[in-house]
């Protein structure tokens, strides 16, 4: 059974389940919600923690030095059921460590940690990767939050996504879960993308590269949200056509090319940890613009 830690400061009320380290609510304290509330009409995830893939795999198998091993859609991560090991007033920190049923589909000896933290208007959610084998770890990790689209207070107003460090940063696709070869020119125009749902009449629009270390997602004369990550060179932007959320999701790796090998080690952007070693990911959304 699932358990739902709590952590405010009050200025930030976040609420995370046990079951995936997912992120189930982020309210201000004028009492607004800015996450997506999972109604399955469109989706029922809210933040998924997405590991050890990000996206698909071929014939949702990978190869481990050419041996073949199950793996569903953005891995086993969001789908398994993590120990709580640390809960504070402003935090708490989930644990995920390698299993015999992690090992049928992912032949290593890991530990995910994942931490949500609150301070001021800041929320700060990050993925400890560590690796307990005696060979270097083999991954993919990324964030899937959804935010509402409109955000609070500003239906009706456009809506505008402005990378931080601007610049243009080139668009790939994705069929059947797989990157298409083809490359497309960016929908940001000096940094800026004024959103339509019509973006994502093809799935996601993904930035392998060049999308920088932040953006702010906002309305036009209404609120806004600045968002910042660590560690995680590649960007997505994702919704469901005319679903009222919009998924930002900094990765460290994507999926691989159509006809591309399913060697786990091959992956676009796969992350390969030495034995001993551990590495930290992670996004921060700030809310001091929440109220324009």
């Amino acid at each position: 059974m699932a358990h739902v830690s709590q952590i405010g400061n009050g200025q930030l009320l976040v609420e995370v389940s046990s079951q995936g380290a997912e992120m189930q609510s982020v309210k201000t304290a004028d009492g607004r919600s800015w996450l997506w509330d999972g109604d399955p009409q469109f989706w029922t995830g809210r933040s998924p923690i997405l590991f050890p893939i990000v996206g698909k795999a071929p014939s949702d198998t990978v190869t481990v030095d050419g041996q073949p091993y199950p793996m569903a859609q953005h891995g086993f991560a969001r789908r398994s059921a993590f120990e709580l090991i640390e809960h504070t007033e402003t935090l708490c920190r989930h644990r995920l460590s390698a299993s015999e049923t992690t090992s049928a589909v992912y032949p290593f000896a890991f530990e995910l940690v994942v931490e949500h933290a609150v301070q001021g208007a800041r929320l700060r959610v990050s993925a400890e990767v560590s690796n307990r084998d005696d060979r270097p770890l083999v991954f993919g990790i990324g964030f899937h939050p959804a935010f509402c689209w409109p955000l609070p207070g500003a239906s009706g107003k456009p809506h505008v996504v402005d990378l931080l460090e601007g610049g243009e940063p080139p668009m790939r696709r994705v069929e059947g879960g797989l990157l298409t070869t083809e490359t497309h020119l960016s929908p940001f125009k000096a940094g800026q993308l004024v959103l339509d749902h019509s973006l994502f009449d093809a799935d996601a629009a993904i930035f392998p590269e060049g999308a920088g270390t932040g953006l702010i997602y906002r309305a036009q004369g209404g609120p806004q949200l600045r968002f910042g990550w660590e560690n995680l060179p590649n960007l997505a932007l994702w919704s469901k056509p005319s679903a009222p959320f919009l998924c930002i999701e900094p990765w460290h790796g994507t999926a691989p090319e159509i006809g591309a090998s399913a060697e786990l080690s091959e992956r676009p952007y796969a992350v390969s940890l030495p034995d001993g070693q551990t590495q930290v990911f992670a996004f921060t959304v700030d809310f001091s613009a929440a109220n324009p």
